[in-house]
């Protein structure tokens, strides 16, 4: 039966660091059962790593739940890199990953970018993904990228301001490529407070409801840091994405069961694009939370995960 909240926290029964290539390496971890059915946390950003609550929505004596750090992410070092950091070494990864753990197919549960690596590796390996239940669908697109740059000034005025307002007012006309100087510069002093003007951006307009804990959360220094100079890179390099986009691929998992959960108010990404996926993918379920924004944690949100996570298992 579906929870009506997240399950207890539980500590991993197994942790490890995975040589990549191009001199990265990876944190991973599992929690759960380990002869339990597999499924892979996707976090967002990307850069913004993964943390003990994204155990918590799991069943630990069905799942075995595999947690990792992106490249240049959360506990992966080196810690910000952006060499060799694209799409198709992720989606690699994932496949380093899976052999090391000698897993034949996951469910794949990612939200943000979470969601767009996801669907980037379903596309590319469809034979090792069983299932998949995202949120607060990202394509990728420009238009998308837009409107996390500009757009949201229209309903976020003040954190827009102070987002633009920490670059001089003659660089504002290019916030992307300005923002991304400054993110790469080596001196701290100058890449640490605009990581943070990045970072709480985006915590700001992230949840239905003013949240001071998710602001205080997006503003510690490796949060900062990972999320803002690789979710820059990216978006400089229109997130490493196939020519057409996710969308022009979707034949390829069209067969896969997928759940999608997404907060009619979400600013960060806006409900169109997870209308446009569920348009694209046949099996797909979508879901629309009526008072619910961007955040995995807000009530809504968190519950509707979990029942989609427990429709999918029954499947399994």
């Amino acid at each position: 039966m579906p929870r009506g909240d997240l399950f207890p926290d539980i500590g991993p029964f197994q942790t490890g660091f995975l040589p990549l290539s191009e001199g990265h390496t990876m944190y991973w971890e599992q929690v759960g059962n380990p002869r339990g059915v597999p499924v892979l946390f996707l976090h967002g950003g990307p850069g913004a790593g993964a943390g003990t609550i994204h155990r918590r929505f799991f069943d630990p004596g069905f799942w075995r739940v595999v947690i990792f750090d992106q490249r240049g992410a959360g506990r992966s070092r080196p810690m910000g890199s952006l060499a060799a950091n694209t799409t198709p070494h992720l989606v690699e990864d994932i496949e380093v990953l899976r052999k090391h753990l000698g897993i034949e197919k996951f469910l794949l549960f990612g939200g943000s970018w979470g969601s767009t690596l996801a669907l980037a590796y379903a596309q590319a390996h469809p034979d090792r993904v069983a299932g998949c239940v995202l949120r607060g669908i990202f394509l990728g697109r420009q238009p998308e990228v837009d409107w996390f740059m500009h757009g949201l000034a229209a309903v976020f005025p003040e954190a827009h301001a102070a987002f633009a307002g920490h670059l001089p007012e003659a660089e504002r006309g290019d916030l992307l490529g300005n923002y991304m100087k400054r993110l790469t510069d080596p001196d701290p002093a100058i890449h640490m407070p605009a990581a943070r003007a990045w970072s709480m951006y985006e915590g700001s307009c992230s949840t239905l409801l003013p949240s001071p804990d998710t602001v205080a959360n997006f503003a510690q220094d490796r949060t900062a840091l990972g999320l803002a100079r690789i979710e820059a890179h990216y978006f400089v390099h229109k997130l490493f994405l196939p020519e057409g986009g996710l969308l022009a691929h979707m034949n390829r998992i069209a067969h896969i069961p997928a759940d999608i959960v997404q907060g009619r108010y979400d600013m960060v990404c806006p409900p169109v694009s997870a209308f446009d996926l569920t348009h694209a993918w046949p099996s797909a379920r979508l879901t629309i939370i009526p008072d619910a924004g961007h955040s995995a944690l807000e009530p809504g949100v968190r519950r509707a995960l979990i029942a989609a996570v427990e429709r999918l298992r029954e499947r399994l």
